[in-house]
C-alpha cells in the first residue's frame, strides 16, 4: 500500500530558458549568502514547532480535521516551490498549487504536542541521508540547467532523478507536519502511478 502522503509532478514539455537563468541567479545568491541550507532545509526544523503550536491550540483531532484547508495546502505551496527551484517545473500558481504539483495527503492519527516536537529528532536520519543524496542532486540540478541553456534538452534521467528526490522529500515533510503517523520510507517512489512523463522538455528561446 502506498504512503499516505504522495507526491508527483508532470514533466514540462518545454522550459523558458530566462526562468531557468533567474533561479540559477537565486541559487548563486542564496549560495553566496549562505542562507541556501536554511530556505531548503529549515523546514524541516520549522514545520514540527508549528504543527506542535497548533496541535496546542486546536487539539488533535481538530488539526487533523483541518489538514486540507490548512497544513496541507501550505505543504503544497512549499514543495510547489521546491519543485520549481529543482527545475522539476517551469511554472508556479498563487491561487492553487495543485495546478503545478500533485501532493496527496490522507491526514489521520491523533498528534500530541509532544509526539509533534519529537519529530524533529525521529526525522535525523532522512535528514542525514536526503544531505548526502543532495550532493548527486545538485551536480544533477547543474547538469540539467546547463543541458537546457545551450542543448535544449533535459535530461530524462536527470528528471527523474529530481522528481524521485522531491518525492521523498514531501513524505518526510508530511510527517514531520504531525499529518500520517506512518514513518516515511527511504525511497525515491512512492507506489503510486507516477504522471506519465512526455518526451524529455526542450528549452524555448
Amino acid at each position: 500500500m502506498a504512503y499516505p502522503a504522495t507526491f508527483d509532478v508532470p514533466a514540462p514539455t518545454q522550459f523558458d530558458k530566462a526562468q531557468v537563468a533567474l533561479r540559477i541567479a537565486i541559487i548563486f545568491v542564496l549560495s553566496i549568502l549562505q542562507v541556501g541550507g536554511i530556505v531548503f532545509g529549515g523546514a524541516y526544523l520549522v514545520l514540527p514547532i508549528v504543527a506542535a503550536v497548533m496541535i496546542a491550540q486546536k487539539g488533535s483531532e481538530q488539526y487533523i480535521a483541518e489538514a486540507e484547508s490548512g497544513p496541507t495546502r501550505w505543504l503544497r505551496f512549499l514543495v510547489m516551490f521546491y519543485a520549481y527551484m529543482a527545475l522539476a517545473t517551469d511554472k508556479m500558481s498563487t491561487d492553487d498549487p495543485n495546478q503545478v504539483v500533485k501532493l496527496d495527503v490522507r491526514a489521520s492519527g491523533k498528534p500530541t504536542v509532544g509526539q509533534a516536537l519529537l519529530r524533529i529528532i525521529l526525522g535525523i536520519p532522512h535528514a542525514i541521508v536526503l544531505s548526502l543524496i543532495g550532493i548527486a542532486f545538485a551536480i544533477v540540478w547543474v547538469i540539467s540547467a546547463v543541458s537546457i541553456l545551450i542543448n535544449g534538452n533535459y535530461p530524462e534521467w536527470a528528471f527523474g532523478f529530481i522528481r524521485g528526490y522531491l518525492r521523498w522529500n514531501a513524505r518526510v515533510l508530511a510527517y514531520m507536519a504531525s499529518l500520517v503517523d506512518e514513518y516515511p520510507p527511504f525511497s525515491f517512489d512512492d507506489g503510486e502511478r507516477t504522471v506519465p512523463a512526455s518526451a524529455p522538455p526542450a528549452a524555448s528561446s
